[in-house]
């Protein structure tokens, strides 16, 4: 019998090694070691809740004398910092890399969590809050970009989803040491966790996505090693990478040129009407204001006690969001979201409007407790992460960078005026017919949705562009 040599095909081989999964361990490890910077965000927005009504727990600790204007600039200064490094922080990104980028961002919350626990003045609050702003700010452009540049495509939704879980996690943490210890052993611990995160992430890797833009290919190399295992064929997925860029860089356009196409047009529209009733919706009057809410309202159960609920009901909802969102559909959720949104603010308002007019609620002191947590559970179900996730998916390749850092400037701009002008208002019109103004804004959030927004579950990013561009 003659033997003859059997060769293997170099095909052969590579689709050999492709049978080897890849190691996800360390992709879970670094996105959760990124998201402590949300969690960090979480504790910088639900520190004024734990203030008392116009700062009045401020007052008694720090003893400086703070107007209800001031303590309306110390809860919205940290929104301006937001706003502000939303314009800068993805240029330091393409300049230094998302990992040192994301690492830099922690001299600005230390910073401004040390002027917070050292405050002589109101000056210093207001310079204190507005640095944990920018590190906020920075930590919800970096992060969801660093995730979806280290994540396989079958758990990118999931690690994603890390962020949400983490900032509302960050803010229920808030308001459980804000009913434990007082203000300034609060901002000690929140100050921490940054160093935390310093300590942890600085062991992670750089994207791969960033060594290639930089043309370091054998960097992106070891990086997408590291991430993977080294058992696994990572040629395939860094040639994707690769062949993506590329494209990008061909068919670049400029923002004004790509702006005239329908389909930009319309995304456009889309995602700035998400965010405009996301925030318009009053979800962070909700977050700052729990404490006094409940203090306002006289609900039978402790202000604290109920501040903690309502933490506790967002991180349920948020970490249930991520499993429910690829199921049922962003288009039904947003929907959903927006209606019990509109009946609990509305709920909210008849509430202040029968204490106001001195009608004994004593019976019905529950109800302000079960409508926040339902606005909470149905804003994390919906208005909360889809928009965030549609800005991934309808806007085309040759806008996304702007378009979604014009969507994040926008969002926080509008936590800014929401934070502000709240108390401003609710001293003008009754707090009771700024609930009920928020009610309408809700429901027509609710009819935006219904006659703009396309249903995106499912689909490949090139069937989205189609569809926005064929009309409604």
């Amino acid at each position: 019998m003659n033997l003859e040599p059997v060769g293997i095909s170099q095909q052969t081989l590579v689709s050999n090694a492709e049978d080897v999964p890849a190691k996800r361990l360390l992709q879970y490890v670094a996105a959760i070691a990124a998201t402590l910077g949300s969690l960090s965000g979480g504790l910088t927005l639900g520190w004024t809740s734990s203030a008392g009504e116009n700062g009045i727990e401020l007052k008694n600790l720090y003893h400086i004398e703070i107007s209800a204007v001031e303590f309306s600039w110390i809860s919205s200064l940290a929104a301006v910092g937001c706003a502000i490094i939303c314009i800068l922080i993805g240029i330091l990104a393409d300049i230094i890399g998302r990992k040192y980028s994301m690492l830099l961002m922690a001299v600005p919350f230390t910073i401004g969590w040390l002027l917070i626990i050292l405050a002589k003045s109101v000056t210093m609050f207001y310079i204190g809050r507005f640095m944990t702003g920018l590190g906020t700010g920075a930590f919800s452009v970096l992060g969801p970009i660093y995730i979806a540049e280290i994540a396989e495509n079958q758990i990118r939704g999931a690690l994603g989803s890390y962020i949400q879980i983490l900032t509302t996690i960050g803010i229920f943490i808030s308001y459980v040491f804000g009913n434990i210890v007082d203000m300034r052993i609060l901002s000690i611990i929140s100050g921490i966790i940054p160093l935390i995160f310093v300590a942890v992430f600085v062991f992670m890797p750089e994207t791969p996505i960033y060594y290639l833009k930089k043309g370091d290919e054998e960097s992106a190399r070891k990086s997408l090693t590291r991430l993977r295992g080294a058992h696994y064929n990572i040629e395939n997925e860094l040639q994707s990478h690769k062949n993506a860029l590329e494209e990008n860089s061909k068919t670049a356009v400029s923002f004004w040129a790509a702006i005239k196409s329908k389909a930009v047009l319309k995304s456009l529209v889309i995602g700035f009407g998400l965010m405009i009733f996301q925030q318009l919706s009053g979800v962070n009057v909700v977050i700052f204001y729990t404490n006094s809410i409940f203090e306002q309202v006289g609900s039978t159960l402790e202000s604290g006690h109920s501040t903690m609920i309502v933490g506790a009901m967002q991180v349920i909802a948020a970490s249930a969001s991520g499993l429910i969102v690829d199921r049922a559909g962003r288009r039904i959720l947003l929907l959903l979201s927006a209606i019990f949104m509109c009946l609990t603010t509305c709920i909210l308002g008849v509430y202040f409007y029968l204490s106001r007019i001195k009608t004994d609620v004593s019976s019905i002191g529950w109800l302000p407790l079960v409508a926040i947590c339902i606005f909470i559970i149905m804003f994390n179900m919906g208005f909360g992460p889809i928009p965030w996730t549609m800005m991934g998916e309808i806007f085309s390749p040759e806008v996304k960078g702007v378009a979604a850092s014009s969507a994040s400037l926008l969002n926080w701009i509008l936590v800014f005026i929401v934070t502000k002008f709240f108390s401003d208002l609710s001293i003008a019109i009754g707090i009771d017919v700024t609930f009920w103004l928020f009610a309408v804004i809700c429901l027509i959030g609710a009819f935006f949705v219904y006659i703009l927004v396309p249903e995106t579950k499912g689909k490949s990013l090139e069937a989205i562009q189609r569809e926005l561009s064929s009309g409604l």
